[in-house]
């Protein structure tokens, strides 16, 4: 009888036992909450045993919960490396992001590159943090910090300089096709806060903190194309993209994206005297019809003396882009084309068409500027008017850089050559002349600034 009874108890424990189990795997939302409230609670009084327990019981109950289940773990890592658990700490680090990536696949890029700096910091391997950059890479290269960015590139280089320039180029050129379109977003951004502000608003405080982030981002994007400018500038020669595209040009004839990207290097590189470039260009309209395409074929049409052509062409790629920092890129380009061809009037035009549509893009400004520059002697009978283009030229320079921080390093070499040509104190003097004055610079400038000295 006492064995019956005995074995009675035993079972309703183990039914007991069961049904905790069974209700604990089925967790209700408002379950979930309260566990989370409750591990959020202990990681702030850094009760971080207790935590632990709980970051646990969330992960294999509530994953979808909560991204921040994930991001506080975090600290509970923190906290065991700290007390010389590392192989613990990695282990549940490891754990922790595997499960984040699986139930949060947004944002990888970034959390891929944070995950890879962990382990680079706490005894991983060159190949498993690699690993991990080239899955931020494919996530977005966006997401990556410029340190872990120039480190993903340096292996591509590396691995690939003497065998496989192409896929160096294609790296190079994913990159910056992303930072682009970020670019253009926050160029945007910043350019409408600009506008408040310079019109004598005042910025609100979620205002000044989203013009804060995004300069921050746009000067961060700028150090990024900068150094991976110098990383590839040596294979950015005409001497050697002719051959590697004349290689592989028959097997991309209908590949618009290799198309765009090669005849955008040929152009940006000077590379269009060259008899391949005009077989990319029409290749390029034909496998994608769009605006790009139809702006570059115009180029085309007018080197080959087909004015009218080319300026229906022109006309029809500006009312087909819809996008605001595209349109404007593509009026950019115009107004390039116009610069190398000596005919800077209707290209400083073309240039304020684009800041219209993209009052950021300092590209545009910096083009103006250096047309500044290139005119001076013919834009001034004496010293002090020639000296006073200069002032023209550093204006345009200064405002590529606060319209578009991307471009301050850039910016940098330009101002620092321009003030060295502004005039002199004794200059202006000789001219009657004092700082703050206006003064008038002629010829196809025709632009009123104050006078400046150094």
């Amino acid at each position: 009888m006492m064995k019956k009874i005995t074995y009675t108890i035993a079972g309703l424990f183990l039914l007991i036992g069961s049904l905790s189990v069974n209700a604990q795997m089925k967790m209700s939302v408002q379950d979930c909450t309260v566990e989370y409230n409750l591990y959020k609670g202990e990681v702030t009084g850094k009760n971080f045993d207790a935590a632990k327990k709980r970051l646990t019981n969330l992960m294999t109950n509530c994953p979808t919960l909560s991204v921040n289940i994930y991001k506080l773990g975090t600290k509970i890592v923190d906290d065991m490396i700290e007390k010389g658990d590392e192989n613990g700490g990695v282990a549940l680090f490891n754990k922790i992001y595997t499960q984040r990536v699986k139930n949060y696949p947004k944002g990888l890029g970034k959390v891929y590159s944070d995950w890879a700096n962990f382990i680079a910091k706490n005894g991983g391997t060159e190949a498993e943090v690699i690993s991990l950059l080239e899955k931020g890479y494919k996530a977005d290269p966006t997401g990556m910090s410029a340190k872990n960015i120039y480190k993903y590139f340096d292996v591509v280089l590396e691995n690939n300089k003497n065998n496989n320039v192409q896929k160096i180029l294609d790296t190079y050129d994913d990159i910056n096709d992303a930072l682009e379109i970020k670019s253009g977003k926050y160029q945007q951004r910043l350019s409408k806060l600009l506008t408040k502000e310079e019109g004598g608003a005042t910025l609100g405080k979620k205002e000044a903190k989203s013009k804060r982030i995004a300069e921050a981002i746009l000067k961060n994007i700028g150090i990024i194309t900068g150094g991976l400018d110098q990383k590839i500038e040596e294979l950015l020669t005409c001497d050697r993209l002719v051959p590697l595209y004349r290689r592989d040009f028959e097997a991309n004839r209908n590949n618009g994206q290799w198309l765009r990207r090669s005849v955008s290097r040929m152009f940006k590189k000077g590379c269009t005297g060259d008899a391949l470039y005009e077989e990319l260009v029409e290749a390029y309209a034909n496998a994608e019809p769009s605006a790009a395409s139809k702006m570059f074929y115009a180029t085309l049409l007018e080197k080959r003396g087909k004015m009218a052509e080319a300026s229906a062409m022109r006309k029809e790629a500006f009312h087909l882009e819809t996008d605001p920092t595209k349109k404007a890129n593509l009026l950019l380009k115009d107004a390039q084309d116009l610069s190398r061809k000596g005919r800077r009037s209707e290209a400083r035009r073309q240039a304020n068409e684009a800041l219209k549509f993209n009052p950021s893009n300092g590209n545009a400004y910096l083009l103006i500027a250096t047309m500044y520059a290139k005119s001076a002697n013919s834009c001034g009978t004496t010293l002090f008017a020639k000296r006073m283009v200069y002032v023209a030229a550093l204006n345009k320079a200064r405002r590529a850089a606060v319209v578009d921080p991307s471009m301050a390093s850039k910016v940098r070499r330009f101002v620092k050559s321009y003030k060295s040509n502004i005039p002199t104190t004794s200059d202006a003097f000789n001219e009657g002349y004092k700082t703050g004055d206006s003064y008038k610079i002629g010829c196809w400038i025709g632009e009123t600034v104050r006078v400046q000295v150094r």
